[in-house]
């Protein structure tokens, strides 16, 4: 399966969980004078994004929190870097980044994982 078509399935299956989930794009653009434009969540430098690649779909899950604030719900960032459904990590330097930023998110308490199909939320 295409890993787009992967992706409108893991949107879809996020919605169905009262979960939200958008398409980050990443990349770098230049304007007319050569000026480079970087875009997408934490691409601040060719530096950084050599290490930190943030994921493809990122978004926000209700969570109900127990004891001292029952009955509030609050919203954990959720990240997918979304791969075919035959892809297996190999370490790449692309994979490590991609890596470092789903290690980095779930340190913080967020949820974040590689997603080769739906049902992967």
């Amino acid at each position: 399966m295409l890993e787009s078509e992967i992706q409108n399935k893991i949107k879809l299956e996020a919605s169905q969980k009262k979960m939200r989930l958008w398409r980050n794009n990443n990349g770098v653009a230049f304007s007319k004078d050569g000026t480079p434009i970087r875009f997408g969540l934490a691409n601040e430098s060719k530096k950084v994004n050599e290490v930190l690649k943030s994921s493809d779909l990122i978004g926000i899950k209700p969570i109900v929190i127990t004891q001292d604030m029952v009955g509030k719900t609050i919203g954990q960032f959720v990240c997918r870097e979304v791969k075919n459904s035959e892809w297996k990590y190999s370490g790449t330097k692309r994979e490590q980044a991609q890596l470092n930023w789903i290690n980095l998110i779930n340190s913080l308490g967020g949820d974040a994982a590689f997603a080769t199909s739906e049902g992967t939320l």
